[in-house]
């Protein structure tokens, strides 16, 4: 499993945008498509919204991914 921290710049990130940044998705569609497949969960729960606000402390996780998010 690849483990990513991602530092926040803002108050927030959404989800499908950090799947981008990160190239854990090559794109913001593919990544929007990721989410609506059910193939993220964030803190151990499995997550259909694609631009669901992510602040620091939160956990995502893809089958090959874990994102933590830290305030910046």
């Amino acid at each position: 499993m690849n483990r990513h921290d991602f530092v926040l710049q803002g108050e927030y990130i959404e989800l499908y945008t950090l799947l981008k940044l990160l190239a854990i998705a090559p794109s913001g569609g593919a990544a929007k498509t990721m989410v609506a497949e059910g193939l993220v969960r964030v803190d151990g729960e499995l997550e259909t919204r694609k631009a669901r606000k992510l602040y620091a402390g939160a956990l995502v996780q893809t089958d090959e991914d874990e994102v933590h998010v830290r305030a910046g």
